[in-house]
């Protein structure tokens, strides 16, 4: 299924170099948890999410508009890794050592990974995080600890990105659970091609920023924008959601998501 693999035993991840190896189409995993080393990855077919074809079902659609949880962008990055790094029922170990975990902090750090988290009655339930660079997002893990929370994440994830103006997004490899949503492969020659592609211009896409906008476009719904700092925040939100708003009358951050991910301009 993969390609081979190259032997990347004790290297130092730098900020750099995981950046050039994404810009490459390949990434690090180690075997498990406790193993010191790495190595790099580029699969032969690579799982990606159409951001035109997500696959947002009825009941999915049903729990992101009822803002059953809260969801946030980088507000608990670190816990959001160790939750994905830690042993599940289905998943007892993990590809995430501590090499990785603390070479990816370092990233979010430089401003170049992300995560979505899903808040429920102040507990952190679910989430997930991944690369960024120009038009491109390479999700890396999710988790979830309540029914539905990793398929919220994603489908604020892909709502984000379309309106950030992202390109691509990368899911490594396909599962069930990801092809349900929408996922697809393509062979490592077309990967490559839209990575290039999606590369091109050199515009840098900001989840942040988009995460931002839309929260501020969902409180402002319907209301006025001052002339302070925050207003002009709440005006860019509120003209980023206007079409939604106007098509939908959505004005709670579920609704605009679930109506974005069908709406057409």
């Amino acid at each position: 299924m993969h390609a081979p693999t190259t032997p990347a035993s004790q290297p130092e991840l730098t900020v750099d170099l995981l950046l050039l190896a994404y810009r490459s189409g390949i990434f690090p995993m180690s075997d498990s948890r406790d193993d010191q080393d790495v190595f790099w990855v580029e699969p032969r077919q690579r799982a990606i999410i159409p951001l035109d074809g997500f696959h947002l079902s009825r009941s999915l659609a049903r729990v992101v508009k009822q803002d059953r949880f809260r969801v946030t962008c980088n507000a608990a990055f670190a816990r959001v890794i160790r939750e994905c790094a830690a042993p599940r029922a289905d998943h007892p170990d993990t590809w995430i050592n501590p090499l990785i975990e603390d070479s990816y902090n370092a990233l979010h750090r430089a401003g170049h990974a992300h995560s979505i988290e899903c808040w429920l009655d102040g507990e952190l339930a679910g989430g997930l995080y991944g690369v960024s660079f120009e038009r491109v997002f390479c999700g890396e893990s999710m988790f979830s600890r309540a029914d539905n929370a990793s398929k919220v994440a994603l489908a604020w994830l892909v709502a984000l990105m379309r309106h950030a103006g992202y390109r691509l997004l990368d899911c490594q490899f396909i599962t069930d659970h990801l092809a349900s949503l929408g996922a697809v492969t393509v062979p490592r020659k077309r990967y490559l091609q839209l990575l290039a592609d999606a590369r091109a211009d050199g515009f840098q896409a900001s989840l942040p920023q988009a995460w931002a906008q839309f929260s501020a476009g969902a409180s402002s719904a319907g209301a006025g924008a001052g002339s302070s700092a925050a207003g002009a925040a709440a005006a860019a939100g509120a003209a980023l959601a206007a079409p939604v708003e106007r098509a939908t009358g959505a004005s709670s951050p579920g609704k605009l998501i679930a109506q974005s991910l069908t709406h057409t301009s």
